[in-house]
C-alpha cells in the first residue's frame, strides 16, 4: 500500500462534527499508573500548598477516566503495573468517582511501536492457537477476577500501541513487517475473551484497539479489517506532536476520517505537553525542546493552551475523549530502567520547583464539559 497517497486522500477528506457523538459523554482522563509507585517512593502532591491525594485531585477536578496499565509479570525488574497493584489502583480510582480504562500490555515490559516483547511465562510456546488460548484466559481471568472484587473497568484495552506484532521474541523484534494472521489470531483472542466475560457477566466492558500516532493509525486499521480483525468498540491513539506527522491544525481531518471510515467511537488514550524545558533530576526527560510546536511555549501557560485545543479539535472531529499520559509521574526516589528519578517531571500537571504544587492544566477537567 502507498501510505503517502492514502494520507493526501484523507487530508483532502472535509473535517465534519458528527452530532450522534457530540451527544455522548466526552471521557476527559488521566493514566495514573505510576501513582502508587509515586507514593511509595515518598512523592508529594500539592494543591494551594496543601498536601493533595492525587487519585482524589483528578476525581474532585472533575476527571471521568483513569486509565491503568498492566503487565503479565514484571517483578525480574519492577514490583508495580502487576495485578495486586492494578487492583489497588483500580479501586482507588473508582473510589474518587472514575471510570476505568484497562490496558493490557501482554508484556512483562513496556509494549510501544518498536517493542511488543511476549512475556516470558509464554515465551516457550511456538503454536499461535496455544498461544491465543493463553492470551484468552489471561485475559478473562484478570477480568473475572476484578470483577469478583466489584472493579471491572468499563474498559479494555487489547494491546498498547500495537502498531507492530505483538508478543514477538525480544531477540528478534520485527518492526517493518507484520504476519497478520498470527497477529490477528493473538488480538481477536484477547477481543473474544473480553466478549465471552461481557456475555457470561451480563456486562458492557468496551473493547479497544490502541495505535501510537494517527498516521498509523490509518494504514494499520485498513489493513486489519482487510485480514479480519474481530468486533471491537473504541480506536484509540496516542498523540505526541514530537512523533507525529499531523499537527494540531490536521489532525481533526485524520481523527474524522477513522471514525467515519470504521464506524467507531474514538479517544485520545495518550498524550502529554512540556510546562518547563528545566530537568529537576539526573533522569533525562523525554520531551525536550523537539517537543515544542509553535505557538505553545514550554511553560504552565502552553502546557493548558496546548491541551485545550488538542480536546477541541478532537471533540469538534468526533472523538469522544482525551487522556493524559502520566500526569501524576513526578521525579522521586524510585528509579527505572534508565535512571533514578522520572523521566516525565517536566511534563506533569504539578510543578517539580514548587513542592508539586498543581498546574494550570489542571483546570481542563472543569473547563471543558
Amino acid at each position: 500500500m502507498n501510505y503517502s497517497i492514502l494520507l493526501l486522500a484523507v487530508l483532502a477528506t472535509s473535517c465534519t462534527t458528527s452530532s450522534e457523538h457530540n451527544q455522548e459523554t466526552f471521557y476527559l482522563g488521566a493514566d495514573l499508573s505510576y501513582v502508587n509507585e509515586m507514593l511509595d517512593c515518598g512523592a508529594e502532591y500539592r494543591s494551594k500548598g496543601e498536601l493533595v491525594d492525587p487519585y482524589e485531585l483528578f476525581g474532585q477536578q472533575g476527571a471521568k477516566i483513569s486509565r491503568i496499565r498492566i503487565w503479565n509479570d514484571p517483578s525480574y525488574w519492577k514490583n508495580y503495573s502487576h495485578y495486586q497493584d492494578v487492583e489497588l489502583a483500580i479501586k482507588r480510582s473508582k473510589a474518587a468517582g472514575m471510570q476505568i480504562l484497562l490496558d493490557f500490555h501482554y508484556s512483562d515490559t513496556w509494549a510501544d511501536p518498536q517493542h511488543q516483547v511476549i512475556p516470558k511465562v509464554w515465551e516457550n510456546i511456538k503454536s499461535t492457537n496455544v498461544l491465543a488460548d493463553s492470551l484468552y484466559d489471561y485475559t478473562y481471568g484478570t477480568l473475572a477476577a476484578l470483577y469478583a472484587k466489584g472493579l471491572t473497568p468499563e474498559f479494555v484495552q487489547v494491546g498498547n500501541e500495537v502498531n507492530i506484532e505483538i508478543m514477538q521474541d525480544s531477540a528478534n523484534m520485527v518492526v517493518d513487517t507484520i504476519d497478520w494472521n498470527r497477529n490477528l489470531a493473538l488480538i481477536n483472542s484477547g477481543l473474544k475473551a473480553v466478549s465471552d466475560f461481557n456475555k457470561d457477566n451480563k456486562m458492557e466492558v468496551d473493547r479497544m484497539i490502541h495505535i501510537a500516532q494517527p498516521e498509523n493509525a490509518l494504514w494499520w486499521f485498513a489493513e486489519a479489517e482487510k485480514n479480519g480483525i474481530g468486533e471491537y468498540d473504541w480506536i484509540g491513539l496516542s498523540y505526541y506532536p514530537k512523533w507525529s506527522s499531523f499537527g494540531l491544525d490536521s489532525l481533526g481531518v485524520a481523527l474524522d476520517s477513522l471514525i467515519k471510515t470504521y464506524d467507531r467511537d474514538l479517544m485520545i488514550v495518550e498524550t502529554a505537553y512540556p510546562y518547563t524545558l528545566n530537568d529537576v533530576d539526573e533522569a533525562n526527560n523525554i520531551l525536550g525542546q523537539d517537543a515544542i510546536i509553535p505557538g505553545y511555549p514550554a511553560t504552565p501557560e502552553g502546557q493548558y493552551d496546548f491541551m485545550k485545543r488538542l480536546i477541541e479539535v478532537t471533540s469538534q472531529a468526533g472523538g469522544r475523549g482525551v487522556i493524559y499520559w502520566e500526569p501524576a509521574w513526578v521525579t522521586s526516589n524510585c528509579s527505572t530502567l534508565w535512571g533514578q528519578g522520572s523521566h516525565w517531571d517536566n511534563a506533569t500537571f504539578f510543578d517539580a520547583e514548587n513542592g508539586n504544587e498543581v498546574l494550570p492544566v489542571m483546570e481542563i477537567f472543569k473547563s471543558f464539559k
